[in-house]
């Protein structure tokens, strides 16, 4: 791809129902990705394992938005026991911290007590589409619980489509399902003439749900 990449062609990308990955951490180059099976969450079908909604009840960690962008990405590019490279480079780096400055691509964030970030994951919106990008944890239940209050901010924020990319285990407890390129990109034409809002009309960070609040959210709309 083109040096000349920037983030007015990323988000023709998303709207195209593309994305940009890189091979390894350490080669900046990218290249576009149209797979034909898509992985995506259901809002309206949104599950929440028993013990999981207890978790996130009980908040164990304090739960925020857009308050750590850039280290979110840092982190989700960072070696870890279940996984030793990733496809986040440099130029990724770059690219989707200028989307953020944007304000097209977000973040949730976990924080332990000590005030240490120890979970979050970062992704892209395009009218009522959310793109979901990658996800890490340092504490236990921390990627989850990032995953619980993004739901619940999507589904109050008036989206209508949170894309999971590609298939993964890890997300068949919150309702994954698998669809044909071709119906992802009618729901997506569909999703991207929604306007929804990401701070819910609220003022960022200071608008985060509760634990219980979020578990509420989701459990009206599943």
């Amino acid at each position: 791809m083109s040096a000349r990449f920037g983030t007015n062609d990323l988000l023709a990308c998303y709207r195209r129902g593309v994305f940009p990955m890189g091979d390894a951490r350490d080669d900046p180059n990218l290249f576009l990705v149209d797979p034909d099976m898509r992985g995506i969450l259901p809002l309206d079908g949104f599950h929440i394992p028993k013990r999981l909604k207890r978790r996130v009840r009980q908040e164990p960690y304090r739960v925020t938005a857009d308050t750590a962008f850039t280290r979110v990405m840092e982190m989700c590019a960072e070696s870890a026991e279940d996984r030793e490279t990733t496809w986040i480079n440099s130029t990724i780096l770059n690219l989707y911290s200028a989307l953020h400055r944007e304000g097209h691509a977000h973040s949730v964030e976990c924080w332990d007590e000590s005030g240490e970030l120890v979970g979050g994951l970062y992704g892209v919106a395009v009218g009522g589409a959310f793109f979901g990008e990658s996800m890490f944890s340092r504490a236990t239940d921390a990627s989850k619980i990032a995953l619980v209050h993004l739901a619940a901010r999507l589904i109050e924020g008036g989206f209508t489509l949170l894309d999971a990319q590609f298939h993964n285990p890890h997300l068949e407890q919150f309702g994954l399902i698998e669809i044909p390129r071709a119906d992802f990109k009618r729901r997506l034409k569909a999703a991207l003439v929604v306007d929804a809002d990401f701070y819910c009309g609220r003022s960022g960070a200071s608008g985060s749900f509760t634990g219980s609040g979020a578990v509420q959210r989701i459990t009206q709309t599943s």
